[in-house]
């Protein structure tokens, strides 16, 4: 077991300094952003909106594929809420509404582009270790 395993939850491990306190209000910061970036439709939204600069609701919807308008309308307004995107209403008949990135948003964006590299590079791993599983659960 690492050092690193036996320290409670808001502390980290400094090589040279032992067990670190974390500040709480950061530690459940991060752990909320976590919980908005894990979802799958935030990361597919921040990468349509990266790829295609501003654009409008459906088009978010459009370019994701997949999404509900429901779970498009909650996980834009979550990452409004978080400001990864901004919000433009134009004041005409039918409404039109603009969503882009932020700085922040784009920031992140950045940050998860190593996700997908990783899977990239490590597709095959994943396959192969996904069908190993596979066969082990089929045989129980």
């Amino acid at each position: 077991m690492d050092q690193e395993d036996t320290i409670p939850s808001l502390y980290h491990w400094d090589d040279r300094k032992g067990p670190q306190p974390i500040d709480p209000d950061l530690d459940a910061l991060v752990r909320d952003i976590i919980g908005t970036v894990a979802d799958k439709w935030t990361m597919l939204i921040l990468e349509a909106l990266e790829d295609h600069g501003t654009l409008r609701f459906t088009e978010v919807g459009n370019k994701v594929g997949g999404i509900s308008q429901k779970m498009l309308t909650k996980t834009l307004r979550k990452m409004e809420q978080d400001g990864l995107v901004a919000r433009t209403v134009h004041p005409v008949i039918p409404p039109h509404v603009d969503y882009r990135l932020t700085e922040l948003g784009a920031g992140l964006g950045t940050a998860l582009c190593g996700v997908w590299e990783w899977a990239a590079e490590n597709r095959e791993k994943i396959e192969a270790a996904r069908e190993a599983f596979a066969a082990r659960d089929s045989a129980r």
